[in-house]
């Protein structure tokens, strides 16, 4: 499987670290665009990242707002994209074969890489870390003084970082639609015509256990987000 780099700057992909998905064995090569999809791609993310990187500097939160964005051109894998960092640090966004060929236009790939584009904006990778952590020690803590054997403390550990991992993932969800709407928007794209996507995609409802809001949620979400920045200000001319 190859992770192909299909935005400049093109920086060198090393080893990933920290990452949502593992992509083990990947290596990195220039993407030529020859499939109409992966051109598609290439132009959206050449409009989109320059975007991404101001939103991120005017931000504050990542000290590293240099994005790449790579393809992971692996037929297997499912129809998904995530943000990530590299053992460096820096922002990386990856695509799937599989997400690509499920976009059917620019707008739906340009609201997917500034949702993810998003998620390193605003810090939800270590904000994620820490309310996991911070799950984990107040349910050992609720464990240990219930008298719990040591291996019942690390099982509500365990319990506890995943309860509080998920809980707040699906707020993170919902900020990083918003911004990433927004950013779709400066990009010169359609947010709301691009989180069609979603129609496509499973729903996981509002069940407690679901890691994700509901799809009517982020559609509300993005439109709400696309109102607000087209009554406050002209789209900037990035």
């Amino acid at each position: 499987m190859r992770l192909r780099p299909v935005a400049l700057p093109i920086a060198a992909l090393l080893s990933l670290a920290g990452c949502v998905t593992s992509l083990p064995g990947a290596s990195s090569m220039p993407v030529v665009p020859a499939d109409p999809a992966v051109a598609m791609l290439a132009a959206v993310a050449a409009r989109v990242e320059p975007v991404a990187e101001q939103a991120c500097r005017a931000e504050g939160v990542a000290w590293n707002c240099n994005f790449t964005i790579a393809l992971a051109d692996d037929p297997e894998l499912p129809a998904n994209a995530f943000q990530t960092v590299d053992s460096f640090g820096r922002p990386l966004i990856v695509v799937t074969m599989g997400l690509l060929n499920l976009a059917r236009n620019a707008d739906e790939m340009a609201f997917v890489l500034g949702h993810e584009a998003a998620h390193h904006v605003v810090g939800h990778i270590p904000r994620r870390r820490e309310q996991a952590i911070g799950g984990a020690v107040v349910a050992g803590a609720i464990a240990r003084a219930s008298g719990l054997s040591e291996a019942d403390v690390a099982a509500a550990q365990g319990m506890g970082a995943e309860i509080a991992a998920r809980q707040y993932s699906r707020e993170f969800e919902l900020e990083a639609d918003a911004l990433g709407a927004w950013i779709a928007w400066a990009a010169g794209y359609d947010p709301v015509h691009g989180a069609g996507i979603f129609r496509r995609l499973p729903d996981p409802g509002t069940e407690g256990a679901a890691s994700h809001p509901s799809m009517a949620q982020r559609l509300a979400t993005v439109r709400a987000a696309v109102a607000e920045a087209e009554a406050s200000a002209p789209r900037p001319p990035f």
